[in-house]
């Protein structure tokens, strides 16, 4: 496909191309354009006569309104059609498009670089690493529940950067996709979609039959993910990829669960666990969100009814004392829970409860003795000093309750109702039972207070439910030595964690960690490799101790002789196996990425060849939940640490700060960036999705008030570019699409700057054998390649460090500043003129600057440096068939140039004085004297050209000695102690005019300024006005005082010159 057929509208001419054109002698071009000059004057001139009538007529207000709708006459963009054949190279033979279209340019390239496996690790002819070393990142599966967000767009731009910086510096580099099973957070959301089209629960439909439900569902929004890191430009191994749930990764959970609990590692025990009463199964702590109450809040629960329930408030009301008159007071934020009550607990040395120590209160609905305990876990100092305890229902107590041997009594069934145990309130929910409880206790006359409490309720994130500590028989891990060993591997710098915050927070994760619930009530997920065992005519016995009838297995067979072998009295008929109903952990099998995606427990050649993994890039906030378990696993399991280095990017949030929230409508699909999308479409979005209709009216209005125009489109290149120039040491990025829109922009300004040096080159343009100078280059060229020396160096050192911000900032200068609004500016007359030397060295530079450049780039952006690489023109030696083999730059010592560098900042400093001066004057021909010394004199005469062509509206420049004679009617202007500039003004200016125009902006200013003083002088301002207003306003006056102190300046210098 040849590029005219994939340009778009066409686009205004560039200005240096324009300028460049101009230049170029072609008779032909040079007679159509005066035709077409001429035929846009005649039309100018219609225009305004038409203009003129109308206003005679009195329509002039209407024509100019008329004028103003023309002005951006409605343009209809044509769709970009793709028709380079699948996997094959991209026709780049025709001319390029006139402006940047970001679909034209990353088409057909990703299937390419599929096809052709530039992205699987280079290795030896003999299968071995190659010498320069290994590069090798897993990628952070995401969850198969839906589609990417701009978080992992961030993860995903991070990690391929990486990869392509090493693969293009020689490594064997290994960038390995796959996506995660997400247990609860898929079954949540295949469960709520059956509901919504089906009207049909999972328990109507049965286990196997949902499970090939939700794998319908993984196979077509794993199909979407895939397709998005693919539009990323994500060069990782397809012929790695890897899911959670396939069979060798399932024979790594199986093989890693029966091994820890061989040794006793993973072991059975009924525990408190975050509990989901809605979808009725353990939660993780990640699974669970706070919500802040400062104080009484009516909120509705979804396994509720409608209506809404009290949260915020403390409780107090009384137990009475056993045989006596005295009552003691305790307080609480879960009334219900009292129904669970084993225990008052009062610190041992509050001297207003010795008395009562070892005594009892009466439960008031159940007529239990309650004993009365002595622990330092009640402090005297909060409430009455007195706390109740249920141990079966509070993470706290659970303590309390194991150190003082108390009974546990839980009040709930796993769907939230009232048990038998919380008569006489059986059958309620938990919180209809906190009302009802709240009532019989005033009946009582046991009810005290009801007080506001600053509170954190804890949510589930799957169902939006208040999360119930929940007492239940499930698998733990045992963590402690584990975490030691883990901390450790920190501490020896055997691995390191970037940055050093974070490195904090791991210590302090597991220094304090506790034991870890692997066990999920869920159909979706690797089911628990555990078997109970029944022996028949003995089913009583395993009610004793159930755990002692558990045994594990790698398959039913093993279990089995293991069963057999734990009870060799009973006879094989006798012994009846029942595999456990409950699915592990998703951060379980998620915990032995590293090492199962390449064929572990088997020794495999990729272990032996990419395990331990060089880096793990991933976000702060999953550290413990996945990073230390990874940690943990692999040093247990495999004896190694996963990965020698960990790297925690910050979170992406909104412009605002916000955190991405579906319900906020903040949530952005990156395709949606790279392609743009209107607000019909984004409202769209969401009324398909699983929101609740409440709260897609809410997202909607967040969507129109962040995008009222939709998204615009901005290509894959400027949003990764975007993204990873954020990226800093902080741990939040609040991300603009407006800022990624710049970077679009950016990439237009590569594509016309590669578009005129390709023009400047000369379709015959060979470059040199080898990288090296010609000899005759120019204080230009030395300047520009001692500047690609400094790029090349700096964009190296902090890819090395990690650090995104400063490595896009140094690739971005060096395109920008240096190589686009100055480099190539200079070269233009130097490649038109006629001193072949100079043409020479100024193309070779060109050449060279624009292949390094490109390089340099392409970690950053991947597509558009292809796509312009490919068009270059190649050294004899160079048969590399990708940028993204290409080696990356490296610096060439002799291209550092201080002195080049020194010389052409002085030589800026005069441009800039000399565009100042014109600009103060207002002339468009200017001639400019300088005087300066010899040393100054001679660099400015050597470099005229240079300083007229930056200068721009310098038509002459004349160098003088230091005392040479400046004619009358100039504006002078110090640029330093040895170079002094004149502007020729008499006789370009009509002073009159000028003082005229100076009066009237002296006269606003004026007018501003006194307004400004008038706010400050009302009376109380320094007490009524807000601090940071009042410097707001102080800077205002500041700034206006020192604008009319220059335009006094500068009528004084026109009285000055006109009466010269």
């Amino acid at each position: 496909m040849t590029q005219p057929e994939q340009k778009n509208a066409p686009a205004a001419q560039p200005a240096e191309n324009a300028a460049a054109e101009k230049k170029e002698v072609n008779p032909e071009k040079e007679a159509k354009r005066l035709a077409k000059l001429a035929k846009f004057q005649e039309k100018q001139a219609k225009q305004a006569a038409e203009k003129a009538a109308k206003a005679a007529a009195g329509g002039e207000k209407k024509e100019k309104k008329d004028a103003k709708k023309a002005a951006k006459p409605a343009t209809v963009e044509t769709p970009f059609v793709n028709t380079t054949p699948k996997g094959e190279k991209k026709d780049l033979s025709g001319p390029m498009a006139d402006a940047y279209d970001p679909t034209a340019v990353e088409s057909a390239w990703y299937d390419w670089w599929e096809k052709e496996k530039f992205f699987s690790p280079d290795l030896t002819t003999d299968g071995k690493l190659k010498p320069e070393g290994n590069f090798v990142i897993p990628i952070p599966p995401p969850n198969v529940t839906g589609s990417l967000h701009l978080g992992h767009a961030l993860t995903n731009s991070i990690q391929d950067c990486l990869t392509r910086w090493h693969r293009m510096n020689g490594k064997s580099a290994l960038y390995v996709p796959g996506c995660d099973h997400a247990g609860i957070a898929t079954q949540t959301v295949v469960e709520k979609r059956l509901m919504k089209e089906r009207g049909i629960t999972r328990h109507a439909l049965g286990r196997d039959t949902f499970v090939k439900e939700v794998w319908k569902w993984k196979d077509a929004h794993e199909d979407r993910i895939y397709d998005q890191i693919r539009r990323l430009g994500s060069s990782v191994d397809w012929d790695r990829k890897r899911f959670t749930l396939d069979p060798d990764l399932n024979k790594a959970v199986v093989e890693a669960f029966v091994q820890l609990h061989d040794e006793g590692i993973i072991y059975r025990s009924n525990r408190l666990v975050n509990w989901c009463t809605k979808l009725k199964t353990a939660l993780s702590n990640l699974e669970v969100e706070t919500e802040e109450l400062e104080g009484r809040t009516m909120r509705s629960v979804p396994d509720h009814d409608d209506k809404k329930y009290e949260f915020g408030t403390i409780i107090s009301f009384a137990y009475q004392v056993e045989n006596s008159d005295e009552k003691i007071v305790v307080a609480t934020t879960r009334l219900e829970t009292m129904l669970g009550d084993t225990a008052i607990c009062v610190n041992p040395k509050d001297a207003r409860y010795t008395h009562l120590h070892g005594k009892y209160v009466i439960h008031p609905f159940q007529n239990r003795r309650i004993p009365i305990i002595t622990d330092d876990y009640a402090d005297p100092a909060f409430g009455t000093g007195a706390v109740k305890i249920t141990p079966a229902h509070d993470f706290n107590d659970y303590q309390v309750g194991k150190r003082n041997n108390l009974e546990f009594i839980s009040i709930l069934t796993d769907d939230g109702l009232i048990n038998e145990a919380g008569a006489p309130f059986t059958g309620q929910r938990r919180f209809d039972a906190r009302l009802a409880v709240l009532e019989a206790l005033k009946e009582k006359g046991l009810y005290v207070e009801t007080k506001d409490n600053k509170m954190q309720l804890p949510i589930c994130t799957r169902s939006g439910n208040v999360v119930e500590p929940m007492l239940k028989p499930q698998w733990w891990v045992d963590c402690k030595d584990m975490a030691a060993a883990a901390l450790d591997a920190v501490k020896s710098g055997e691995m390191q964690i970037i940055p050093e915050t974070s490195e904090k927070e791991w210590f302090r994760w597991l220094e304090n960690i506790q034991d870890w619930c692997i066990s999920r009530q869920l159909w979706w997920g690797h089911r628990v490799p555990a078997y109970f065992i029944r022996i028949k005519g003995h089913e009583e016995l395993a009610l004793t101790d159930e755990s002692k009838y558990w045994v594990s297995g790698r398959t039913e067979e093993e279990a089995r002789e293991r069963a057999l072998k734990k009870f060799p009295d009973v006879k094989e008929g006798d012994l009846v196996l029942e595999q456990d109903e409950d699915v592990l952990d998703t951060w379980f099998s998620s915990g032995l990425w590293p090492f199962s995606i390449f064929g572990w427990p088997n020794k495999t050649k990729d272990l032996d060849l990419f395990f331990p993994n060089s880096l793990l890039e991933t976000g702060w906030d999953i550290l413990f939940f996945w990073v230390a378990r990874m940690v943990m696993m692999s040093m247990k399991l495999t004896g190694k640490v996963p990965f020698k280095q960990v790297y925690c990017h910050a979170m992406v949030r909104d412009a605002h700060g916000r955190k991405m929230s579906k319900s906020l409508g903040n949530v952005i699909d990156p395709l949606d960036v790279i392609e743009g999308i209107s607000l019909e479409l984004l409202h769209q979005r969401l009324e398909d999705g699983n929101l609740d209709p409440r709260e897609v009216v809410k997202a909607k209005a967040g969507q129109k008030e962040d995008f009222p125009n939709g998204i615009p489109k901005c290509g894959t290149d400027a949003l990764r570019f975007a993204l990873l120039a954020y990226v800093s040491a902080g741990r939040d990025i609040n991300l603009d699409i407006l800022r990624v829109e710049g970077y679009r922009k950016f990439c237009n300004k590569l594509w016309n700057a590669t578009k005129l040096v390709m023009m400047k080159l000369g379709d015959g343009y060979k470059p040199l054998a080898e990288i090296k100078l010609t000899g005759n280059e120019s204080l230009a060229d030395k300047w520009i390649l001692s500047k690609l020396n400094s790029a090349v160096r700096d964009t190296n050192k902090y890819l090395d460090q990690m650090n995104f911000m400063q490595a896009t900032s140094s690739v971005y200068q060096f395109w920008l500043t240096e190589l686009c609004d100055v480099y190539l500016e200079i070269s233009k007359p130097v490649t038109d003129g006629t001193n072949e030397e100079a043409k020479a060295a100024c193309r070779n530079t060109l050449y060279i600057c624009l292949d390094a450049g490109l390089k340099l780039l392409h970690p950053f952006m991947p597509f558009i440096t292809e796509e312009l690489w490919q068009r270059l023109p190649r050294r004899p030696s160079d048969s590399c068939p990708t940028i993204s083999k290409a080696p990356y730059p490296k610096e060439i010592a002799e291209w550092d140039s201080p002195k080049a560098e020194k010389d052409y900042e002085f030589l800026n400093e005069v441009v800039h004085a000399i565009r100042s001066l014109i600009s103060d004057y207002s002339i468009k021909e200017a001639t400019v004297y300088v005087r300066a010394s010899p040393e100054v004199a001679q660099l400015l005469s050597s470099q005229t050209p240079i300083i007229k062509t930056l200068a721009r509206a310098c038509k002459n420049l004349n160098v003088l000695p230091a005392d040479g004679a400046v004619p009358v009617g100039c504006a002078p202007y110090s640029v330093t102690e040895d170079c002094n500039l004149f502007l020729l003004v008499k006789g370009f200016v009509d002073f009159e005019v000028e003082l005229q125009k100076l009066d009237v902006k002296i006269g606003k200013a004026q007018k501003s300024l006194a307004d400004w003083k008038k706010k400050t002088e009302v009376e109380g301002y320094e007490v009524k006005v807000k601090a940071e207003i009042r410097e707001i306003n102080d800077q205002k006056i500041k700034g206006l005082e020192a604008e009319i102190a220059a335009l006094e300046h500068a009528k004084s210098n026109f009285v000055k010159l006109r009466d010269e």
